[in-house]
Protein backbone atom coordinates (compact mmCIF):
# COMPACT_ATOMS: atom_id res chain seq x y z
CA UNK A 1 0.00 0.00 0.00
CA UNK A 2 1.46 3.33 -1.07
CA UNK A 3 0.09 5.28 1.90
CA UNK A 4 0.63 4.41 5.53
CA UNK A 5 -2.71 4.50 7.28
CA UNK A 6 -1.46 2.72 10.41
CA UNK A 7 -2.18 5.77 12.58
CA UNK A 8 -5.90 5.31 11.83
CA UNK A 9 -6.04 1.53 12.13
CA UNK A 10 -7.61 -0.45 13.52
CA UNK A 11 -10.83 1.56 13.34
CA UNK A 12 -13.31 1.23 16.16
CA UNK A 13 -16.53 -0.46 15.15
CA UNK A 14 -18.48 2.80 15.45
CA UNK A 15 -15.92 4.73 13.37
CA UNK A 16 -15.87 2.06 10.68
CA UNK A 17 -19.66 2.12 10.44
CA UNK A 18 -19.69 5.93 10.43
CA UNK A 19 -17.26 6.02 7.50
CA UNK A 20 -19.21 3.31 5.70
CA UNK A 21 -22.46 5.23 6.19
CA UNK A 22 -20.87 8.30 4.61
CA UNK A 23 -20.27 6.58 1.27
CA UNK A 24 -23.39 8.60 0.46
CA UNK A 25 -23.61 12.15 1.87
CA UNK A 26 -25.68 12.28 5.07
CA UNK A 27 -26.36 14.53 8.03
CA UNK A 28 -25.84 13.37 11.59
CA UNK A 29 -29.29 11.93 12.27
CA UNK A 30 -29.15 10.05 8.98
CA UNK A 31 -25.77 8.59 9.94
CA UNK A 32 -27.11 7.44 13.32
CA UNK A 33 -30.04 5.70 11.63
CA UNK A 34 -27.95 4.14 8.87
CA UNK A 35 -25.30 2.82 11.30
CA UNK A 36 -27.96 1.15 13.43
CA UNK A 37 -29.60 -0.35 10.31
CA UNK A 38 -26.34 -1.54 8.69
CA UNK A 39 -25.08 -3.07 11.95
CA UNK A 40 -28.41 -4.85 12.49
CA UNK A 41 -28.82 -2.95 15.74
CA UNK A 42 -25.46 -4.00 17.19
CA UNK A 43 -23.97 -0.49 16.97
CA UNK A 44 -25.82 2.61 18.12
CA UNK A 45 -24.16 6.01 18.07
CA UNK A 46 -25.49 8.86 20.16
CA UNK A 47 -25.43 12.48 19.00
CA UNK A 48 -22.63 13.58 21.34
CA UNK A 49 -20.37 10.75 20.22
CA UNK A 50 -21.20 11.28 16.57
CA UNK A 51 -20.62 15.02 16.47
CA UNK A 52 -17.32 14.61 18.30
CA UNK A 53 -16.37 11.95 15.74
CA UNK A 54 -17.37 14.26 12.86
CA UNK A 55 -15.00 16.93 14.19
CA UNK A 56 -12.13 14.47 14.52
CA UNK A 57 -12.74 12.72 11.19
CA UNK A 58 -13.05 16.03 9.35
CA UNK A 59 -9.89 17.32 11.00
CA UNK A 60 -8.01 14.21 9.85
CA UNK A 61 -9.31 14.61 6.29
CA UNK A 62 -11.28 11.36 6.36
CA UNK A 63 -14.64 13.05 5.79
CA UNK A 64 -15.64 16.39 4.26
CA UNK A 65 -18.56 18.70 4.90
CA UNK A 66 -20.49 18.90 1.64
CA UNK A 67 -23.42 21.06 2.71
CA UNK A 68 -25.21 22.89 5.47
CA UNK A 69 -28.86 23.90 5.68
CA UNK A 70 -30.90 24.86 8.75
CA UNK A 71 -27.97 24.06 11.07
CA UNK A 72 -27.87 20.56 9.59
CA UNK A 73 -24.42 19.71 8.27
CA UNK A 74 -24.03 17.05 5.61
CA UNK A 75 -20.83 15.04 5.41
CA UNK A 76 -19.37 12.59 2.91
CA UNK A 77 -16.47 10.19 2.83
CA UNK A 78 -13.25 11.79 1.52
CA UNK A 79 -10.85 9.87 -0.73
CA UNK A 80 -8.48 9.42 2.21
CA UNK A 81 -11.33 8.08 4.35
CA UNK A 82 -12.32 5.67 1.60
CA UNK A 83 -8.73 4.35 1.41
CA UNK A 84 -8.57 3.91 5.20
CA UNK A 85 -11.94 2.13 5.20
CA UNK A 86 -10.86 -0.20 2.37
CA UNK A 87 -7.72 -1.13 4.32
CA UNK A 88 -9.77 -1.68 7.49
CA UNK A 89 -12.12 -4.00 5.57
CA UNK A 90 -9.15 -5.92 4.12
CA UNK A 91 -7.73 -6.43 7.61
CA UNK A 92 -11.16 -7.41 8.97
CA UNK A 93 -11.56 -10.03 6.24
CA UNK A 94 -8.28 -11.63 7.33
CA UNK A 95 -9.56 -11.75 10.90
CA UNK A 96 -12.93 -13.24 9.85
CA UNK A 97 -11.22 -15.87 7.68
CA UNK A 98 -9.08 -16.94 10.63
CA UNK A 99 -12.15 -16.99 12.85
CA UNK A 100 -13.86 -19.35 10.42
CA UNK A 101 -10.91 -21.74 10.79
CA UNK A 102 -11.46 -21.70 14.54
CA UNK A 103 -15.13 -22.52 14.01
CA UNK A 104 -14.23 -25.39 11.73
CA UNK A 105 -15.66 -23.81 8.63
Amino acid sequence: MANDFSKYLPLTESTAYTLLALVEPLHGYGVMQKVEQMSEGTVKIGPGTLYGAFTTLEGEGLIVKVGEADRRKTYALADKGRAVLVEHIRRSEIFVNNGRLLQGG
